[in-house]
């Protein structure tokens, strides 16, 4: 991108991302108003750093047309931004979560192959889109990591515009005559994050007052640093479990928050497809109400009490 004067959105989104570890980025970008900002603003640190920035845009292929958006997608990359992108494609696998979490699946492992060396991938969630997560966490009842929202950091995986709000996105690609691309299922309210993002949230702030977003997001970050030490904790506590089994007298001497991450932790090593709420109360009652029933089914393991010890066994 040719050196020119920052506009005042475009500074703030150069400014976000001025705490990024100095390596090579690569951009998520799908083409909407938020991934295309921040690719103009990766470009731009990457040029001050002298570090190299491409982008790739996935293509789901879940919508008619989609590999002439992507295409679109990279020609803009390339002319406005000066920035190097290519389409990669993702394979949808429906699971039991649903659409929305089948294709966020995929994306993240379409981006996971599609790194490379030390390179840092950049997603371009918002302020927004983190309050958007806690309510949809806060409906779903799972608890304070869902309530804890997006981590701004996982592994390789960067979000450096959790603290902007889309309007600075949007102004962003005004100020430098970029042309995002909407998509349509951003509209469709079979969607629980469009119905979230078109109804709750704005009801949310007539009623209560502007911040709304804001106090979501703060308390996400508050969310997440207790989540963080109470699962820390219990991974101390777990420490490397005999095999398949967890000793009961001890589980039973933890407090409650501790114990459900102890068991929570245990059931995916041993091998549990999934550990919901319905599914930890039960095998929890076989340490703390114990009255001889025989075992728990969960997906992908039955657990059992027996000798004082919690054992179990794949099914």
């Amino acid at each position: 991108m040719a050196r020119r004067a920052l506009g005042p959105a475009t500074l703030q989104l150069v400014q976000a991302l001025s705490n990024l570890p100095s390596a090579p980025l690569l951009v998520a970008c799908s083409g909407g108003p938020d991934s295309l900002a921040l690719a103009a603003a990766a470009a731009v640190l990457g040029d001050r750093r002298g570090t190299d920035v491409r982008a790739v845009v996935v293509d789901h292929g879940l919508q008619e047309g989609s590999a002439q958006v992507a295409a679109g997608v990279v020609e803009q990359l390339a002319t406005k931004l000066s920035l190097p992108a290519a389409v990669v494609s993702a394979v949808v696998v429906a699971n039991a979560s649903g659409p929305e979490a089948a294709a966020r699946a995929a994306r993240y492992a379409a981006l996971e192959a599609a790194a490379a060396g030390s390179e840092l991938v950049l997603l371009g969630h918002t302020l927004d889109d983190q309050a958007e997560t806690v309510l949809l966490g806060l409906a779903r009842g799972s608890g304070p990591r869902s309530l804890a929202g997006m981590p701004a950091v996982r592994g390789r995986f960067h979000r450096p515009l959790l603290g902007l709000r889309r309007q600075v996105t949007e102004a962003a690609c005004a100020e430098l005559g970029l042309v995002a691309w909407i998509d349509p299922h951003n509209s469709e309210d079979r969607f629980s994050r469009v119905r979230v993002r078109q109804r709750v949230l704005p009801m949310l702030e007539a009623e209560l007052g502007p911040g709304v977003a804001e106090a979501l997001a703060r308390s996400a970050a508050l969310a997440r640093a207790d989540a963080d030490l109470l699962d820390e904790l219990a991974a101390a506590e777990l420490g490397e479990p005999a095999a398949d089994l967890l000793d009961c007298a001890r589980l039973a001497q933890l407090a409650p928050a501790l114990r459900s991450r102890v068991l929570r932790a245990w059931l995916f090593t041993c091998g549990a497809a999934e550990v919901g709420a319905a599914h930890l109360a039960a095998v929890t009652a076989l340490v703390t109400d114990w009255h001889g029933q025989r075992w728990v089914e969960i997906p992908g393991l039955r657990v059992s009490r027996s000798q004082g010890s919690l054992r179990a066994v794949g099914n």
